[in-house]
């Protein structure tokens, strides 16, 4: 498991495929309300517990792409961290999460193209054990890094 760059971004030549990097994030009310208002997303499955008291669900669940949402932030502030651009990105969605539920965000470098400084991330989403979430990330990388301002 890698810690963010000093720098704030693994340039491409610092990268090896298998490097992962990871963050836990609690889901709470606050979170689904900011990320509805955010995406304009006010699906009721979301939002109102009498609603989603009658669906498979029996309570509800958070935005999916909220979850996604915690895999772009390792992307972008731990690896490849400053600087990384997103592409393109797959997601699959196996179980739903909940208020309450901290979500494990992983990514693991899964291929580098050297020649297009194109790096695939292998993406995930854990509560516990458990994925909720997996896809892959093809992102940009830096090839070397801005000079100090000074």
């Amino acid at each position: 498991m890698i810690e963010a760059h000093p720098t704030g971004g693994y340039i491409l030549e610092e990268l090896s495929v298998g490097m992962t990097a990871e963050k836990h994030v609690p889901v709470t009310e606050d979170r689904i309300q900011l990320f509805a208002e955010a995406s304009d997303d006010f699906n009721p499955v979301h939002v109102d517990e009498a609603f989603a008291a009658k669906t498979a669900y029996r309570g509800r669940i958070a935005h999916g792409l909220l979850s996604a949402s915690f895999g772009s932030a390792v992307v972008g502030t731990i690896l490849p961290g400053a600087g990384a651009i997103y592409l393109s990105q797959t997601l699959a969605f196996h179980r739903p999460v909940r208020i309450g539920d901290v979500v494990t965000a992983r990514v693991t470098v899964s291929a580098i193209d050297q020649e297009s400084a194109r790096v695939v991330l292998t993406c995930a989403a854990l509560v516990g054990e458990d994925v909720v979430m997996d896809g892959e990330a093809t992102v940009r990388v830096p090839r070397r890094r801005r000079p100090a301002k000074g």
